[in-house]
């Protein structure tokens, strides 16, 4: 098994498109050598690199995110365990709040009737009159408030 991987061959055994790799290059999500003919040949090791771009953008992180967390990887290395633990490490607060505000709006669906549902006063999406708007963007009544997250009030002011 070769060493160096073409960015068709990437593309096959990541499911990503050749279009996506050359976008995560241009950020310095992953990097590419070039032949004498300047193609792309691209570390067997970028694979998991890859997969963890995707993993996390499908659990919703930013790319300047998961920028960050790829910088704190070894660049000579191909990274160790403990390496990964180190970065999931500095995620895993921000993960379980997802996690929970995900279960939360799944708890809150389930409940829920539809639009001119019977049950608007307990209705967590009704905003009658935008009466929440002072409170800032977004469904404020499934969103973390001031008043419930004291780190969220402290960063507000």
């Amino acid at each position: 098994m070769p060493d160096l991987l073409t960015i068709g061959e990437l593309s096959a055994r990541s499911g990503v498109a050749p279009s996506a790799l050359r976008y995560y290059e241009r950020l310095g999500l992953i990097r590419a050598d070039r032949t004498g003919g300047n193609q792309r040949r691209y570390a067997r090791a970028e694979l998991r690199r890859v997969a963890f771009i995707r993993i996390s953008q499908q659990v919703g992180v930013s790319l300047d995110e998961i920028r960050e967390a790829l910088d704190s990887l070894p660049e000579a290395r191909t990274p160790s365990p403990q390496d990964w633990a180190r970065l999931s490490a500095s995620w895993r607060s921000r993960l379980d709040e997802r996690i929970r505000l995900l279960s939360r709006l799944r708890d809150d669906l389930d409940g829920c009737i539809g639009c001119g549902c019977l049950s608007l006063q307990r209705c967590t999406l009704n905003n009658p009159e935008d009466t929440l708007a002072g409170e800032g963007p977004g469904a404020r009544l499934v969103l973390p408030r001031p008043t419930d997250d004291p780190t969220l009030a402290s960063s507000l002011n």
